[in-house]
Formats: C-alpha cells, sequence, structure tokens
C-alpha cells in the first residue's frame, strides 16, 4: 500500500514538543544574570555548520536548536551585554523580549486600523509618551519604522515634497523641476547622505569646527549661499553617533521657521535623553521641529527593530506617503470613526506592530523606570571621565553630554587600539571599538546597559597601562 500524502497544513499544526523546546530556550536565555558577548564568527566554520542544513524533509527541531545554541549564537556578538561597549548598543528590558515574542506568536502586524486598530492605538500610546517630552502639541503623531535610516528617509521625503509643492505654489509649475538642497552638518549620520542621494537632493553641507551645528553656523551658510531658494530643510542631530554631541536645536530650529524651511531632527541615538532630568537642556528647541526620530531599540530598551518617527504636523506626511490602491480603498475610507493608518507616515506599506514592545513595557515598569536606568548611564559616563582624566596616560578628548566617551592612550597606533580591543574581546571582559576624532585613531566607549558598572569599566581601563 501506497503511503498517505502528507498533510499541507503539517506545518501549522501545533506542536507541543517544539513549543516546549522554544519556551525552554528564552526561558533560559532571559534568565541569564549577565548576557555573554561570544565571539565573531569564521566564515569557513560558519559555512560549515549550515552545509546540508535545509532538506527536502526537514530535521527535529531539538537538534536545530541545539545547533543554533552551541555554534551559530555563539557567533553573533551580544548587543544586549552590559560589556558591550561598541557602535551603540542595545539593552531590550526583559518585558520588551517577551510581549515581542507575543506579536511574534500572534503574527501581529501594524497596517492599518482596520485591521489593528488595538494594535496601532497602543503604538499610538508610546509616540504620544515621545512627543509629550519632545513639547510637542497634540495634533502631533506618526509611526514606527524598522530604524533611524527609514525614519530619515520618510521623513525628508516629506521634507522634499512639501518644500517643492510650496516653491511651485509660489514661483509656478517651472519650480517642479528646480533642483532641490538641504542643508546639513559634516557630523550627519551617514542615513542622512545616503537619504539626500536616494532622494535626489543635494546636500548643503556646513562645516562645524567644534563638531556641533549651531545656529549661527546654519545663519552664514544661508546668508553666503547664492542660490537660497532651492534650500527646502535642515537637519539637526540629538546625539551624534561618534560623539554624541547634541547640536544647537534652538539657534537652528529658529532660523528654520524664518526661512520656512523644514526642520528634521535625527535622534536615532542620543532622542532618549529627553527622558533625563539633568541632560533636558540640552534639547531646548526640540519642540520645534517638523519631524523627528528616536529608535527605541537603542536607548529606550526596546528589541531590534524599532524607530519612532512623528511629525509636528502628520497630515502632510500623510498627503505625501498615502498609497492609493483599489484593493487598499477599505482602509482609507473615514465614517467618523477614528482612524489612523501607520502605512500612510512612511515610506512602507507591511509593517509589523514593532512598537508594541516598547508599549507595554512602559506601561509595566513605568516612565520613572526608563528614566532611572537613561540617568544611571549619563552618570557612568561622567564617572568614567573623571576617572580617565586622572589617568596619567589617558587624555579625554571632550566633555561627555551623554553615553559616550572618547580619549586617547598616549603614544599608542591604530594596532595598539586594535590590539587592546581583540584582547578584551579574547577574554570576555568587553566589546570595544577604535574611532577617529579628526584624521586621530581613538578609544571609544558607548555606554547603554544599565547593567554596565564602574567596576567594569575600570577594569578595562587598567588593561591600557
Amino acid at each position: 500500500m501506497a503511503d498517505a500524502p502528507l498533510a499541507p497544513q503539517r506545518m501549522h499544526t501545533y506542536d507541543e514538543r517544539v513549543t516546549r523546546l522554544v519556551l525552554d530556550y528564552v526561558h533560559s536565555r532571559l534568565s541569564i544574570p549577565e548576557t555573554p558577548l561570544d565571539h565573531p564568527g569564521q566564515k569557513a566554520e560558519v559555512d560549515a555548520i549550515l552545509d546540508g542544513l535545509i532538506t527536502v524533509g526537514g530535521r527535529d527541531a531539538a537538534d536545530v536548536l541545539k545547533l543554533y545554541d552551541e555554534h551559530l549564537s555563539q557567533t553573533v556578538l551580544s548587543a544586549d551585554s552590559p560589556r558591550y561597549w561598541a557602535f551603540i548598543p542595545a539593552a531590550p528590558t526583559k518585558a520588551a523580549l517577551l510581549f515581542d515574542m507575543v506579536v511574534s506568536a500572534a503574527s501581529l502586524q501594524g497596517i492599518s486600523w482596520l485591521e489593528a486598530a488595538g494594535a496601532v492605538a497602543a503604538e499610538n500610546q508610546a509616540l504620544r509618551w515621545i512627543s509629550d517630552a519632545a513639547g510637542l502639541p497634540q495634533t502631533a503623531g506618526g509611526a514606527f519604522v524598522s530604524g533611524g535610516s527609514a525614519g530619515n528617509l520618510s521623513a525628508l521625503v516629506v521634507a522634499r515634497d512639501t518644500g517643492r509643492r510650496k516653491l511651485v505654489e509660489r514661483d509656478g509649475e517651472q519650480a517642479r523641476y528646480q533642483r532641490l538642497r538641504v542643508v546639513v552638518s559634516d557630523q550627519a549620520h551617514s542615513s542622512i547622505k545616503n537619504t539626500l542621494s536616494i532622494l535626489d537632493v543635494d546636500p548643503l553641507v556646513v562645516r562645524t569646527p567644534d563638531h556641533r551645528f549651531t545656529g549661527g553656523a546654519l545663519q552664514a551658510a544661508l546668508d553666503a549661499d547664492d542660490d537660497p531658494s532651492s534650500i527646502v530643510a535642515v537637519v539637526a542631530t540629538s546625539g551624534t553617533t561618534n560623539a554624541g554631541i547634541i547640536d544647537d536645536l534652538r539657534g537652528i530650529g529658529t532660523i528654520a521657521r524664518e526661512r520656512g524651511l523644514w526642520f528634521h531632527v535625527d535622534g536615532a541615538y542620543g532622542g532618549a535623553g529627553l527622558f533625563a532630568p539633568s541632560a533636558r537642556h540640552h534639547y531646548d528647541g526640540i519642540e520645534l521641529v517638523d519631524s523627528f526620530i528616536v529608535d527605541p531599540h537603542k536607548w529606550l530598551f526596546a528589541p531590534y527593530d524599532c524607530a519612532a518617527l512623528i511629525y509636528r504636523e502628520p497630515w502632510l506626511a500623510k498627503a505625501v506617503h498615502t498609497q492609493d490602491a483599489s484593493y487598499l480603498d477599505a482602509i482609507h475610507h473615514d465614517d467618523g470613526a477614528y482612524e489612523w493608518n501607520p502605512t500612510d507616515y512612511a515610506y512602507h506599506l507591511t509593517r509589523r506592530a514593532r512598537g508594541l514592545a516598547l508599549w507595554f513595557s512602559l506601561v509595566v515598569n513605568g516612565t520613572q523606570a526608563y528614566t532611572d536606568a537613561i540617568e544611571h548611564t549619563i552618570g557612568l559616563t561622567h564617572q568614567v571621565a573623571d576617572d580617565i582624566r586622572a589617568t596619567e596616560h589617558l587624555e579625554l578628548i571632550r566633555e561627555p553630554s551623554l553615553g559616550v566617551v572618547l580619549f586617547r592612550r598616549t603614544g599608542w597606533t591604530a594596532e595598539d587600539y586594535d590590539a587592546w580591543s581583540a584582547k578584551l574581546l579574547r577574554e570576555q571582559k568587553a566589546f570595544v571599538t577604535s574611532s577617529s576624532w579628526e584624521g586621530e585613531v581613538v578609544g571609544r566607549f558607548a555606554f547603554l546597559h544599565p547593567g554596565t558598572t564602574l567596576d567594569m569599566v575600570r577594569e578595562v581601563l587598567a588593561e591600557t597601562a
């Protein structure tokens, strides 16, 4: 007798054993007192592990999970380790990680109000918390996108199209074909340069001798420019990735308002400092923005990937980003009920409800827990700066304002920094990478995890002796 055909829905049938395997693994992972750093993977080794794994009939889940746990996961550096101080780390709360599982297990999408009203409303509550911290009006709003690059791109599309519309209204149809520009500083994140390239918009780059973009520098650049009518927007940064520098938001925003320019603030990393009373004064003027972003998967302790994109006047974004198609008509009619479609506020259509993990953690833990965690990092950063100042062979390059410390080790070359970094990672003491400052290779710490301690940092600094 021939074998009976396999049921086509077999992948979608509940499997108690696989469920328990995965949940036990998650329980074990979440209960680790300190997430290990692990090590970079070697391509040949990783390729050998994966070779031939995908088969026609599949493999036992326990074997695959064991392979992942004992081999693949060991080659993934854990950005949520309190000893991860390179690039910009992450430190998602336990509540956020768990609820991200809920979002995945329920296959929650967050496309439209029609399909996901509860999820969208909860996400908007989290966005409101961020908007309130920035002093934006109650009409402000936006959506959660995948990251800072997606947020910057979506916002500057609106800036470009809004600026072009104003030019057409003023100068006529010929302005529709005018080459447009956006003012940025030489410290702007690489995603801004990439965004302008995608948008076919030219940058007007303002040099910043002190690495901080100011209203005075913007004014001078505009006054010296021979084609100011082509400029439609200006981008400032609240927390540069390399040094944590916050631009002169008040000065830049005031001039942008006077000139009728769209004012966008990239706060992907540093925007979370809004919630630290000790640092709030650095953000004076952020209430003037037309749009801004902050990545909760960085300093607001949400899982990857999650960026909050907020507009002062979200209807301008809706006019630009709403996608029209016959099959989408059902989500774009308002019968008097409240309607908010996150897909109308960024370039995306399909999106997961990526803001829900932040919302759940925020509601469960309360806002004070966020303030305390962010203040811990800022306080630790100043303590480390003091230690560096007090160490004869180390030199603090710049007084830190957020969680990034730049320093030099007297006499070291780039090779010395690399060897120091490799030794620290090999011994699992920390993951640290060097950076550059005014053409010089320097040391850099990026602190974010509230579990990072001064003793951990002192152990690492001792390795520079």
